[in-house]
């Protein structure tokens, strides 16, 4: 199985860090996420790694090479322009001919990829979008009204949602619903997709996941000893 790793974006989010480095060369302990997740793909059997760049994609070029370090083989693809989330996509239109992973730049998780990958089998449907459960706390008390009388009054609650892990399981067949040469998000993607009721599945993960774009997680992830015994290094061999 093939996993292209989408490498392009600014990291906003990680300001000003990531005035210097691109978030996927952001350092965890000792190594880059970008390594961490190229490592947890060898030892869930993925050999050949797509890498999409845009914002100082020649640093994560020099860094990871051909990928022959980690006994990996990484292509490479350049955005001369933004091109969005799964826009990238659009440049590597002739490399698959079976399902393969898509995912962020800046994901850690456990999460394991011989269920994911089955799942996605099994459903046959055109992409299966990983997801965690998140909640999100309200800074503003909630009140709830009908016809402008009080009905219900919530305290700053935390609201539960159901949000995409920023890695998914696809078909060849989803390309041709991504344009060439414009920026198109994963947004995009799906509501495209569910206008024309292309079939998208959801694979409920509830264990460790971590999104380095945001400051909590980046200082969360610090925490954590990510050493050959660490969940998300765990050898989980794919289907």
């Amino acid at each position: 199985m093939k996993a292209v790793i989408q490498c392009g974006g600014k990291g906003m989010r990680l300001r000003p860090y990531t005035s210097v480095l691109p978030k996927p060369l952001m350092p965890i302990g000792s190594r880059p996420v970008l390594e961490l997740l190229l490592k947890w793909l060898r030892r869930n059997g993925i050999e050949d790694v797509f890498i999409t760049t845009g914002y100082l994609g020649h640093l994560i070029r020099s860094f990871c090479g051909d990928g022959t370090q980690w006994n990996l083989k990484i292509t490479y693809t350049q955005e001369l322009e933004p091109l969005g989330t799964i826009g990238p996509l659009s440049l590597l239109r002739e490399q698959f001919d079976a399902p393969f992973l898509v995912l962020n730049g800046d994901v850690l998780t456990d999460l394991s990829l011989n269920r994911f990958v089955s799942f996605h089998r099994q459903h046959r449907g055109l992409v299966t979008i990983a997801t965690a459960t998140r909640n999100i706390k309200m800074e503003f008390g909630v009140i709830d009204e009908v016809d402008g009388r009080l009905t219900g009054f919530r305290e700053k609650p935390a609201l539960s949602h159901l949000v995409s892990m920023g890695l998914y399981c696809m078909n060849p067949s989803v390309l041709p619903f991504i344009p060439s040469g414009v920026p198109f998000g994963f947004d995009d993607l799906m509501f495209q997709m569910l206008e024309q009721s292309a079939p998208v599945h959801i694979f409920k993960h509830d264990g460790l996941w971590l999104d380095i774009g945001r400051v909590e997680d980046f200082h969360k992830a610090q925490e954590i000893a990510w050493d050959e015994q660490s969940p998300v290094l765990a050898s989980d061999v794919a289907a």
